[in-house]
């Protein structure tokens, strides 16, 4: 019976002067050996296989369009595009390859590819016929990219896992649940970030419309500002007082007349105070009084 060696840790008790510590102890051991996986190792082999096809049928397939085309456009740019032909049916076998639990879906790349395919060895064959002037040649180099293609569907046949229906069936209504609940995140954020923008305007136009009610005096434009202020009005501790409270000062001052009494209030607040809050403060008081 075959044997492997492995390396095992484990915690074990040394003591140094009476101090114990747990620490790692190694050790190497033989344990019995599994027998070789064959079906894994054919399974690599054809995968591997499958791969130096794909990239052999690139290189030819490039090589060959690339020289048909170079003849109407330059070289670089012939090539270039002559790598979409096989390009083409190998992205459609990733798909099929992704998609391989959703046969629905799975069928349109299916197809898909076919008809890469069948455009990728017209290429190649009227290249070879063109070039040699016979048949033989176009048909034999446009078969290479039909044996890649065979060659990768092998591959994906060996490591592919069928479902039964009621599996499938299983399968696919968690999928959609799933797929439902990716799909409702970018609607989320969509949703999220039009709701930030109705909210931004509905707080600015309510701001505007705030700013276009409040007091007068808010906006700091008086409604009119004598060029000559009486200089015997008396000063009430300018920026301490509210308009309100200079109002009333000036009131039991005894100043009834609406410009002395603006200039008292504009002398008190220090604050350039429109003639309207003057007005309507000296109503009320005439109203109270």
């Amino acid at each position: 019976m075959k044997t492997r060696k492995i390396e095992r840790t484990r915690l074990v008790p040394h003591t140094v002067d009476g101090e114990t510590e747990m620490v790692l102890d190694r050790e190497v051991i033989e344990v019995p050996a599994p027998p070789r996986d064959w079906d894994q190792v054919v399974r690599t082999a054809v995968t591997i296989g499958a791969v130096v096809l794909v990239t052999a049928s690139l290189t030819w397939t490039t090589a060959s369009i690339g020289d048909l085309l170079s003849a109407v456009t330059i070289a670089v740019v012939a090539y270039a595009a002559a790598v979409a032909f096989d390009a083409s049916w190998i992205m459609c076998m990733g798909v099929e390859w992704l998609l391989r639990y959703d046969p629905e879906r799975a069928q349109v790349a299916r197809r898909a590819g076919r008809w890469a395919l069948a455009v990728s060895m017209g290429a190649v064959f009227a290249h070879g016929y063109l070039i040699a002037d016979t048949w033989v040649i176009g048909a034999v180099g446009a078969v290479v990219s039909a044996l890649a293609k065979g060659g990768w569907s092998m591959a994906m046949r060996v490591h592919a896992r069928p479902l039964d229906p009621r599996t499938q069936q299983w399968v696919q209504k968690r999928r959609a649940a799933v797929d439902g609940q990716l799909a409702m995140i970018p609607i989320r954020r969509e949703l999220q970030r039009g709701q930030a923008l109705v909210d931004a305007e509905r707080r600015s136009l309510d701001a505007a419309e705030e700013s276009g009610s409040a007091d007068p005096e808010a906006s700091g434009v008086p409604e009119s500002v004598p060029e000559d202020p009486q200089p015997n009005v008396s000063t009430l501790h300018p920026g301490r007082v509210t308009t309100q409270e200079a109002v009333r000062n000036a009131w039991d001052a005894g100043i009834r007349d609406p410009e002395a009494v603006l200039r008292t209030v504009r002398n008190a607040t220090g604050k350039p105070v429109p003639q309207s809050s003057v007005d309507r403060y000296l109503r009320a008081l005439k109203v109270a009084g």
